[in-house]
């Protein structure tokens, strides 16, 4: 087939300013992409670089409020856009609300726009601060009205946009997330990296690892660990991961056998991935949940809330356990999997195995492009 010219749209990356899931979905997309096509990756940064076969330009956008920044950032990428768009790119892909001014501007060119969540499950389905939920809720209104196709990351998120914005269906095309399942496999010495941490070798490890705010539930969990101690006494908890939760956390844990990190680098998290027994994903709303598959790359026993995209990719049983996002059902998976000690390897093994069989990034780049072409017709 033809090879395109592409141009993303995101306001992170791995190489630049990186906030969450989104920037591993967006830059390991774009690699993928650039084996086979010419990809230009706009975004926040201090210089421009070519990673990998793809070409970044960056933009340093200004703000007194996140609202007015992304309008910045998106005036300032476009910018950068007409620079390169000689010859014209083929496609446009922008990704969550952040870019929409800059979709605007372009509607009339071939475009695809990726939904990764919703203002609405970023706040775990409450308001949050009422003038910022509303702004950014109006700009994926927009945005889905003005997109030519969208993709969503699970079925949850494509039903979640259709319900909040009345986008119709046939015009959202679910694509998940993928993985490269050997940047989350190390074969470490896990009882020295507990040690590390003043945890015995042989104790058990519950590892929860994201932004500490409402929509991951870090509370679930610290709420979960006084059932869970009275029948197993010796397990730990390690939390890693920043936001406005995690001081209130730390001291409602005082007495409690749980350790809060704050930011780790990648080399770390890899790391306490590896040598933890249980990845707990408690969240009240989860469109994919990336560290799903980053807890299956490494062979790792997950229990998570059985919602959004955890809820559609986790057999229960058989490579998780599921559970209700409630301090009672967190408590219960997680006992249940150390009740059951023989089960915590196999549910890894099987969550390794779905890896290779449904999310890597060669296979989901071939549909993606699909979609390109979709709208380029």
């Amino acid at each position: 087939m033809e090879s395109l010219k592409i141009a993303f749209f995101c306001w992170e990356s791995l190489y630049s300013e990186r906030v969450g899931g989104l920037a591993s979905a967006a830059t390991h997309l774009a690699e993928t992409l650039a084996r086979d096509h010419e990809v230009h990756f706009f975004t926040r940064g201090d210089h421009d670089r070519v990673i990998k076969d793809v070409n970044y330009h960056c933009c340093q956008p200004e703000g007194k409020n996140i609202v007015d920044y992304c309008r910045s950032m998106s005036m300032s990428m476009v910018e950068r856009f007409r620079d390169y768009d000689i010859p014209r790119f083929d496609v446009l892909h922008f990704h969550d609300w952040h870019v929409v001014e800059a979709l605007h501007l372009l509607r009339e060119r071939p475009n695809v726009l990726s939904f990764h969540s919703t203002e609405f499950g970023r706040n775990g389905g409450n308001f949050g601060d009422w003038w910022e939920f509303r702004e950014i809720s109006t700009k994926e209104w927009y945005a889905g009205l003005i997109a030519q196709k969208i993709l969503a990351v699970s079925h949850s998120l494509k039903n979640e946009i259709g319900w909040l914005y009345q986008i119709p269906q046939e015009k959202v095309e679910v694509i998940p997330n993928g993985a490269i399942p050997e940047e989350y496999r190390a074969y470490i010495d896990a009882g020295e990296v507990k040690h590390r941490y003043g945890i015995h070798p042989l104790t058990p490890l519950v590892f929860f690892c994201g932004r500490m705010v409402f929509q991951k539930g870090p509370d679930l969990v610290v709420d979960a660990i006084p059932a869970i101690i009275q029948k197993h006494w010796d397990v730990q908890f390690i939390f890693a991961g920043e936001g406005h939760m995690r001081r209130w956390l730390t001291d409602r844990s005082q007495s409690l056998p749980a350790q809060f990190l704050g930011w780790i680098p990648d080399s770390e998290y890899v790391r306490l991935l590896n040598a933890s027994d249980i990845v707990v994903i408690p969240s009240r709303n989860e469109p994919f949940g990336l560290v799903l598959l980053e807890a299956w790359s490494a062979e790792k026993c997950v229990v998570a809330a059985d919602v959004g995209g955890l809820a559609e990719n986790i057999e229960n049983f058989r490579d998780g356990v599921k559970v209700y996002p409630t301090p009672e059902s967190v408590a219960w998976g997680i006992t249940y999997v150390l009740n059951e000690r023989s089960k915590i390897s196999s549910l890894g093994k099987e969550g390794r195995k779905k890896i290779d069989r449904l999310f890597k990034w060669d296979s989901i780049a071939k549909n993606v492009v699909a979609a390109y072409r979709s709208v380029m017709a």
